[in-house]
């Protein structure tokens, strides 16, 4: 069966686009991609403009604000540290030197962000592990903890510059070097060094982590021995680093050595036999000072308890003052002498005239002054060798008070010694007008007055020195502007008085243990009571002695004091005495000084 046809619709043929049309078709396409480009060159041109616009504003106003932000990113001014000074003994040789260590410090902010953001060595790598690693590096070289290096950074973050730990080793120098930690850099500094140890160590003092001066000589002369330090201006990258030196450095100018009078080979063995002293009677504490006797040069001054200045853990403020010149006692029998000087200065007495000490005792009101027992009538030169309290009273109450007063305090007793050395004290000599008998007798054999053990030695300076009292001296006479000498006494007393002296370290006197083989010793012994809880002790004393020598022609004075000796004797001719001789036994062959003493 025939399909029904069906009627095919065609599409009409698009019309041909004539060539006006396709002018114009051109012409509306054209126009807006025109518009857009010139828009967008223009948004360019603005910002361009912008741009230039500022930097010139920033160029022409801002140029200082912007170079003092560059440089404080880049540029640092550094200091270089100064040479201390050193201090040398009368020979030359070295008694404290400064050396050149490193000190770490850390930039918290720069130290904790570089390990926050250094990468892990591995995806298997626990979070913050690296950061823990630097953390227990940095703490191990140091020998701190962890934990407590960690919390005082953080607790420093606002800073720049924060001290980790000051002079340390060169061994952890390299460790540092070696760890390249970011943030954590070296500085070099010095650090002071005492080749003598403890020896010196109360002479000398002791500097600061800032090298310093904080005691002793190293104070008193911190003007001349601390130095100028120098700068310079470097460039630093990133970590710190320097780079660049950007101009010259202004070069430090190092501290003035200083030559002391202190003889190193006196000092060592004052020391090893006051320290040997000190442990064979127990003691609490002793002290000794030798002296140039004709120009008060400081040759030795120890003490015990020493300490390490090398070793600051163990600066303890009851070991490092020098007793010799802080510390204030009664000076027993040691002062008898200088009661004698004001006895024949006055020309009432002479070394043979007689004195009565019968019966043993001198009764004043409710005072009794006693000797160990009954001398009867003996000379002033025996008063002295017997070290008589009631010939002693006798002649002082026979004499003015003003007398005696003039004579101690031109001796140096009740005044400040001159010496310049830090925390030296005048001790106390009470005025002539408050005097009383019982206290004018006491004062004659050493009771009611204080004075240092340097005092001492310098009023016995003044014996072996023709009378005239010799300024205290740590610098040689050379070295410094000229002290004034002063005249306290007759030559011809002087020599009277070392004349007695002797017979005291002669057979029979209190001082016998001082005699040296060969040389002739001038000495006196003291043995004092202790004032505890406001009154004097029966078991606690001072043992004393003071010599000089040689006798004949003195050169040295050396006195020696053992404080609270707790062994089977107290007594200054059994404990000091001892340590006198065996020092000055080698001071003398050291020096040089011929035998004068040849029976």
């Amino acid at each position: 069966m025939p399909l029904p046809l069906t009627r095919v619709r065609r599409r009409p043929l698009p019309r041909r686009r004539s060539p006006k049309d396709f002018r114009l078709g051109q012409k509306t396409q054209i126009l807006p991609f025109w518009g857009r480009r010139q828009g967008i060159l223009g948004f360019f041109i603005l910002i361009i403009s912008l741009l230039l616009w500022r930097a010139v504003y920033l160029q022409v106003n801002s140029t200082d604000f912007l170079q003092n932000q560059g440089n404080a990113r880049y540029l640092r001014t550094l200091t270089i540290a100064a040479h201390r000074g050193m201090l040398m003994d009368r020979n030359g040789e070295p008694l404290a030197i400064s050396t050149p260590v490193d000190s770490v410090w850390v930039n918290p902010t720069e130290f904790i962000s570089a390990q926050q953001n250094r990468p892990k060595t591995s995806a298997t790598t626990p979070k913050g592990s690296n950061v823990n690693s630097n953390w227990k590096s940095l703490g191990k070289v140091l020998g701190l903890k962890t934990s407590e290096l960690e919390a005082f950074i953080t607790e420093r973050m606002q800073r720049e510059f924060v001290y980790l730990k000051r002079h340390i080793s060169p061994t952890q120098t390299h460790q540092l070097n070696a760890l390249k930690l970011p943030g954590v850099f070296l500085q070099r500094e010095y650090r002071r060094y005492y080749p003598t140890s403890e020896i010196s160590a109360h002479v000398l003092g002791f500097t600061n982590v800032d090298d310093f001066g904080q005691e002793g000589l190293e104070l008193a002369f911190n003007e001349f021995l601390i130095g100028i330090p120098g700068t310079k201006q470097v460039m630093q990258d990133k970590n710190g680093q320097v780079i660049a030196l950007l101009t010259s450095p202004r070069l430090p100018t190092p501290g003035r050595n200083i030559r002391l009078t202190i003889d190193r080979r006196l000092q060592y063995l004052a020391y090893r036999e006051l320290k040997a002293a000190v442990l064979k009677s127990r003691a609490r504490a002793g002290s000794a000072i030798i002296l140039d006797v004709r120009t008060g040069e400081v040759l030795a001054m120890v003490n015990q308890p020493a300490y390490n200045p090398n070793n600051r853990a163990e600066l303890k403020s009851e070991r490092y003052r020098n007793r010799t010149i802080t510390d204030v006692f009664e000076p027993g029998s040691t002062l008898k002498p200088f009661t004698i000087v004001a006895a024949l200065e006055s020309g009432q007495y002479t070394p043979t005239t007689l004195v009565n000490t019968h019966p043993g005792y001198l009764q004043l009101g409710k005072y009794t002054v006693r000797d160990s027992r009954n001398y009867g009538v003996i000379n002033v030169a025996t008063v002295i060798q017997k070290s008589s309290n009631v010939g002693t009273s006798k002649i002082a109450l026979s004499l003015s008070p003003k007398q005696l007063w003039q004579t101690l305090t031109g001796l140096g007793l009740g005044r400040n010694p001159g010496s310049r050395f830090p925390g030296e004290v005048a001790g106390h000599l009470p005025h002539f007008s408050h005097w009383h008998t019982a206290r004018q007798a006491s004062i004659s054999f050493g009771y009611g007055v204080s004075v240092t053990l340097l005092q001492l030695a310098r009023a016995y300076a003044a014996l072996g020195n023709g009378g005239t009292l010799p300024p205290i001296r740590f610098i040689p006479p050379e070295e410094q502007e000229p002290k004034k000498n002063e005249t306290i006494m007759q030559a011809n007393t002087a020599r009277q008085v070392l004349s007695m002296l002797k017979a005291v370290v002669r057979f029979g006197g209190t001082g016998s243990l001082a005699k040296i083989r060969g040389y002739q010793v001038a000495g006196k012994t003291g043995t004092v009571r202790k004032v505890v809880a406001g009154k004097y002790s029966e078991q606690d004393y001072l043992a004393l002695f003071a010599g000089i020598v040689p006798a004949s022609a003195p050169r040295m004075v050396m006195v020696v004091m053992i404080d609270k000796p707790r062994a089977d004797s107290y007594y200054g001719g059994k404990v000091a005495a001892p340590v006198f001789a065996k020092v000055m036994a080698s001071a003398l062959r050291l020096y040089n000084i011929p035998p004068d003493d040849l029976d």
